[in-house]
């Protein structure tokens, strides 16, 4: 995978969505107009981590489906994350979480292309949270496009996901009663006969 790093930008979202090309990663420590969730901004301080991966469908393990794209990868980086020693935690379904957000993940998908986006606070967030390890950014987005690179199978992350929900290792969401909730193969949960994908 092509990697492209500036010093500064607007957001690597928007970079690749303007100029796509698939098995390319834009990345930066500095974005100042970065894309979040449900409309919102993702405006990260000077230091941390902000990157977008342009992949093409066919790329994808065989077995994932579009909808569970967020959930793949964040499990993903949460697992590299834990391995420096993080005690960071997943909150369905595109979070990770230490307290407060730390990471979030959003994804589009344009002319077969997914372009799979993240922020990351490994140094420091105002109104969030930041990680609770030292990690050098290149470092953690290296390793993530590894483990991309490996194409792991859905069964597999989604067997991990299960394990956490069900053991309670998930953090709970003030919208949703995780606890009676059931955690579907797609990466939804049902909760009173309602399957639901996202919160936004």
């Amino acid at each position: 995978m092509e990697i492209i790093y500036f010093n500064e930008i607007a957001s690597t979202q928007k970079y690749l969505l303007e100029n796509l090309k698939k098995n390319v990663c834009i990345w930066s420590e500095y974005q100042t107009d970065g894309i979040g969730s449900r409309g919102n901004s993702w405006i990260g301080e000077r230091g941390n981590l902000f990157f977008s991966c342009a992949i093409h469908k066919n790329s994808l393990p065989n077995d994932l489906k579009l909808q569970s794209i967020s959930i793949y990868y964040m499990f993903l980086l949460k697992e590299i994350l834990n391995s420096y020693g993080s005690q960071i935690k997943f909150k369905w379904p595109n979070d990770l979480y230490l307290e407060k957000k730390v990471s979030g993940c959003i994804s589009n998908i344009k002319n077969d292309i997914i372009i799979v986006g993240i922020g990351l606070n490994t140094k420091k967030s105002q109104n969030f949270n930041a990680l609770d390890v030292k990690v050098n950014n290149k470092e953690v987005l290296t390793k993530f496009l590894e483990q991309i690179q490996k194409n792991i199978l859905w069964s597999e992350i989604y067997s991990k996901l299960e394990n956490e929900f069900y053991n309670n290792d998930f953090v709970t969401n003030d919208n949703l009663e995780l606890k009676k909730a059931k955690l579907n193969y797609d990466g939804s949960i049902e909760i009173n006969n309602e399957r639901i994908y996202s919160l936004r």
